[in-house]
């Protein structure tokens, strides 16, 4: 995975990461969707004495609650319907190297004590094993969500929180380190026509736009003006971008805000009502594509997926249709 970074705070980050690889300690690494999560994960395992080792990574949110148990920890022939064979899980695959969690805060309570007693050392049964298996395995976790809100509501333990974040990184969004967004950018130019360059009113606008949905969002807006781009420079009208005048403050915002006539008569002016709309409108923009969706709103997939179901069928067809 390469490594783009021009802003001191993304380099320090590096260097911090370099540090921290030396040691065993589990590392939680957070910030916003898209911001570069990962990045920092790969940085602590290629600097580390594991290096040469496997690197596993999963996220947490894309596996059905009903599968993460056999994925992270496997099962054994005949563990249940459709075990023809045993398979190792994830932790075993990634003995004496990296285990990458993604989207920890995702995991459902169950499954949060499991992963507490093998991260403290304790040996574990495959799904209908009779004998346990111990790893040596380093955990890097990584989350958008606030792990501390989440811990004081209830909704993930304090103790795994306090053990996955031995070390915390925090990863600062791309509208903190504009530095980095036309190196990104000509980068990801670069990987899709590498004939091509971005004209200095191009160059002010992506400077200008505050990426709420981070390097990911950079790299599709890149990405479509490459593919879609009549001249060899890419202009101004050729990113969709609107400009955003003076927004180079380095103020952290919310990645939505709710329109002032939300709560007018005729809308629902609580809290819940104001977060069904902004979902439904949002899954409106990115016709029905719920993983861009998410992403937009900074929430995981099987988050948005739960709040789609207590909205029901007819809310959602009639988002679309408004």
């Amino acid at each position: 995975m390469p490594a783009i970074v021009s802003s001191p705070g993304m380099r320090q980050l590096i260097e911090l990461a370099e540090r921290i690889a030396q040691s065993n300690a589990a590392v939680l690494v957070t910030g916003e969707s898209g911001s570069g999560k990962e990045l920092i994960a790969r940085a602590v395992h290629h600097y580390s004495l594991r290096c040469a080792k496997p690197w596993v990574d999963v996220s947490c949110a894309a596996l059905p609650e009903h599968l993460v148990e056999s994925e992270l920890f496997g099962y054994e022939k005949g563990a249940f319907s459709g075990a023809d064979s045993p398979k190792p899980g994830l932790f075993e695959l990634a003995h004496h190297g990296t285990l990458f969690l993604d989207e920890v805060g995702e995991l459902e309570p169950r499954m949060q004590v499991k992963l507490l007693r093998v991260l403290d050392g304790v040996a574990y049964y495959r799904l209908g094993g009779t004998r346990k298996v111990t790893v040596d395995v380093r955990i890097v976790a990584a989350t958008n969500q606030d792990l501390e809100q989440m811990v004081e509501s209830g909704s993930f333990r304090g103790d795994l929180y306090h053990r996955l974040g031995q070390i915390c990184l925090r990863v600062p969004p791309l509208r903190e380190r504009r530095e980095d967004i036309v190196p990104l950018a000509e980068h990801f130019l670069k990987q899709t026509n590498p004939r091509l360059s971005l004209s200095g009113e191009a160059v002010r606008i992506l400077e200008e736009h505050r990426w709420p949905g981070n390097v990911r969002e950079l790299r599709n807006v890149v990405t479509k003006a490459a593919v879609l781009a009549s001249h060899l420079e890419i202009g101004a009208d050729d990113l969709f971008l609107t400009p955003q005048r003076g927004s180079a403050s380095l103020t952290p915002t919310p990645v939505l805000t709710v329109p002032l006539g939300m709560a007018s008569a005729g809308s629902p002016a609580n809290l819940d009502g104001m977060e069904k709309n902004t979902i439904l409108r949002v899954l409106a923009q990115t016709n029905g594509h719920q993983q861009r969706a998410a992403e937009l709103l900074g929430i995981s997939r099987r988050t948005l997926s739960r709040k789609l179901k207590l909205y029901g069928r007819e809310a959602v067809r009639q988002s679309y249709a408004s």
